[in-house]
């Protein structure tokens, strides 16, 4: 229970990322690919339900004891927030509404932002797309662990607590790595959260309240969807720094395990992912994959050799654009 992992530092590599390389020779081979990058429209009015589902969960849940409150809160409600960080990830790319339209995506992840009770999704937008131009950048890509996360928690018991606290080092690891000035935009999601919040509260009380935030805090930290935070990037096998995931929850996230593809052609929306890996099968099949994200929890936490450490990380080169 108290071994010590051996790794001892991040796996630095002199290499450009793999995925701009792919990108080139899959459209080189099956230009037809380029069809798949246009909005997905459906994701509009998928969020518009997730957000009706919330709200009408919050009026459910704020009369019931405090246990079902609880109980409710982890079983669905953190599925529902959960399913709307990654409904936030596609719309930070442009999903919903097309490139030409970027500020209708941006005040739509604002709209999908309520229901979480935590303002995210254009902080999460300017962060996001760093970890895409630059994946593994030293003092860039805040996806990577800090050093001390690698470092204290190097046990089995410490990785499983590293685990449940995912929310919280997801929200202070920009401001340890790479702080950046708060945008207008920021602020204007700072405030929309509060003032939704403050309603919620007001018209439902505190049990409507606190089923919103601890869905959100527990469903980005121990729970089965959350498996893709390590299944993503994480070295399980030394040389391969993206995995994709096939298995059944890729229905309640937007086919975010799909995470090659997604990285390969990261203007294409989650619901086309599925026919990437089928028209460039060749390029994906015999790439390291998993089937379950449980599993993968389980492996990080009782895997000795694994541990926040297991990541590629790049010292960048050039000049660095960042949102």
């Amino acid at each position: 229970m108290g071994n010590t992992v051996a790794r001892e530092d991040f796996e630095w590599v002199y290499t450009d990322q793999p995925h701009a390389d792919r990108r080139k020779e899959i459209l080189a081979k099956h230009p037809e690919i380029k069809a798949l990058m246009k909005p997905d429209y459906n994701l509009i009015w998928v969020v518009v339900l997730m957000v009706v589902a919330q709200l009408t969960a919050f009026y459910l849940v704020k009369d019931l004891d405090w246990k079902w409150v609880i109980f409710w809160a982890y079983v669905f409600g953190s599925c529902i927030s959960h399913s709307m960080t990654l409904a936030i990830h596609e719309i930070s790319h442009n999903s919903a509404f097309g490139n030409s339209k970027a500020m209708w995506n941006r005040w739509f992840g604002i709209f999908a932002n309520l229901p979480i009770g935590l303002p995210y999704s254009i902080s999460f937008k300017r962060y996001h797309m760093d970890h895409h131009r630059y994946l593994g950048g030293d003092g860039i890509d805040v996806d990577i662990p800090t050093n001390f996360e690698g470092w204290f928690f190097c046990t089995r018991f410490r990785k499983f607590i590293w685990i449940v606290l995912q929310p919280f080092f997801y929200a202070i690891r920009p401001l340890c790595i790479n702080p950046k000035p708060i945008t207008r935009l920021e602020i204007i999601n700072l405030l929309a959260q509060l003032s939704f919040d403050v309603v919620i509260y007001y018209l439902w009380g505190v049990k409507s309240t606190f089923y919103m935030l601890a869905g959100s805090v527990l469903g980005l930290g121990l729970h089965p969807i959350s498996g893709h935070f390590i299944a993503e990037h994480y070295m399980f096998l030394k040389g391969h720094e993206t995995y994709s995931y096939y298995g059944p929850l890729n229905l309640l996230t937007f086919n975010v395990g799909y995470h090659n593809e997604h990285h390969d052609f990261p203007n294409i929306p989650g619901k086309s992912l599925p026919l990437v890996k089928k028209i460039a099968a060749e390029y994906y099949d015999n790439l390291p994959q998993y089937n379950s994200w449980i599993k993968v929890l389980y492996d990080f936490v009782m895997d000795d050799t694994i541990s926040p450490y297991s990541r590629m990380k790049r010292q960048l080169k050039g000049e660095v654009k960042q949102d």
